[in-house]
């Protein structure tokens, strides 16, 4: 079984904080997206990944390289935006006709079992039920769970189960005929060569895609969304908070607090994930994510994404208030 990762995306939605790091080095919950997903992966007996990279990628091989030195890592380097199934056609030349492959994308955090998944006998393709499928692949199953039809961000969508970028894929060779396929004949839907698009082609020829339901899927493209992936994995992953001792300040638990950190005079949680060598004094932070070597002073924060180096420094008060005097500072 080979992992085949994109992350190649330029991360648009997450702005101002793509623009000096690739979206799945976006810390949460103590680690980079990526690194989540990676260590899953390996921990479930995945030894050979390959990442497509593009923007800033040069930060996501030194990442890995040295976070993951025991796993058997290629990069390959998508130049354009050309859509996902053209990011894993690029892959083509790192994976054998009888190898079994899973994609995962790299901004994705899904709750699976992976001994099912990565155990089935044949190909097998995550979904979870959505309000709006507009926004997705959508799957159409018949009454035994398996795939019938796939479209990419249908505009009068037959379903509302998304496919939610995990796809264990046994005919491998045939996935790549599909991708060739689309991108010799130009055949684009939303100006990209999807994934989806090649996988409807499988389904065409016969190939049975099963599907796997999961529970918690989360897609790390917003702000929000990161902030709400961030509680779940504190609650889950339950850090032991009474070793952090800090000058004056009160952890309400979940809380991952990164090694240097020089924190006083604060309250900080709950689900609040601060990176290595922060500083915060007088800071109330709550829902939040610190980036390393940030600088929080006399700030009050709340579902806040704060990037690495950020400084935020409020207002120090001296007053002297009057009765029946009323200031709001918002």
């Amino acid at each position: 079984m080979k992992a085949i990762i994109p992350v190649a995306g330029i991360g648009t939605r997450l702005r101002p904080h793509t623009h000096t790091q690739p979206k799945a080095l976006i810390p949460i919950a103590g680690k980079p997206i990526l690194g989540h997903i990676t260590e899953y992966l390996h921990k479930h007996g995945i030894n050979e990944f390959i990442f497509i990279i593009g923007y800033l990628g040069d930060k996501i091989e030194q990442y890995i390289l040295k976070q993951f030195p025991d796993i058997q890592a290629k990069f390959v380097i998508q130049t354009s935006g050309k859509g996902v199934g053209h990011a894993i056609w690029l892959a083509k030349e790192h994976v054998q006709p009888n190898d079994e492959i899973l994609i995962v994308f790299g901004d994705t955090i899904v709750d699976l079992n992976a001994d099912v998944v990565l155990k089935s006998d044949g190909s097998m393709l995550g979904v979870k039920k959505v309000e709006d499928p507009r926004l997705f692949g959508v799957a159409e199953i018949n009454n035994e769970g398996v795939i019938t039809k796939m479209v990419e961000k249908p505009t009068i969508p037959k379903s509302n189960m998304a496919l939610v970028g995990v796809y264990k894929i046994k005919e491998s060779a045939l996935l790549f005929e599909a991708l060739e396929n689309n991108i010799a004949k130009k055949l684009t839907t939303h100006g990209e060569y999807t994934l989806t698009d090649a996988l409807m082609g499988m389904v065409e020829q016969g190939v049975q895609f099963k599907t796997f339901d999961v529970d918690n899927w989360f897609d790390c493209g917003k702000k929000e969304i990161l902030i709400d992936t961030n509680a779940l994995l504190l609650k889950r992953l339950n850090y032991d908070t009474t070793t952090y001792q800090f000058e004056n300040t009160i952890i309400i638990p979940p809380v991952f607090i990164g090694e240097g950190c020089k924190i006083s005079n604060s309250i900080v949680g709950p689900n609040v994930s601060i990176g290595e060598n922060a500083i915060l004094n007088y800071a109330t932070v709550k829902d939040s994510i610190i980036g390393p070597y940030a600088q929080i002073e006399y700030a009050i924060l709340h579902r806040s994404l704060i990037g690495n180096d950020a400084l935020l420094k409020g207002m120090i008060q001296s007053l002297n208030i009057g009765d029946s005097t009323e200031i709001n500072f918002g």
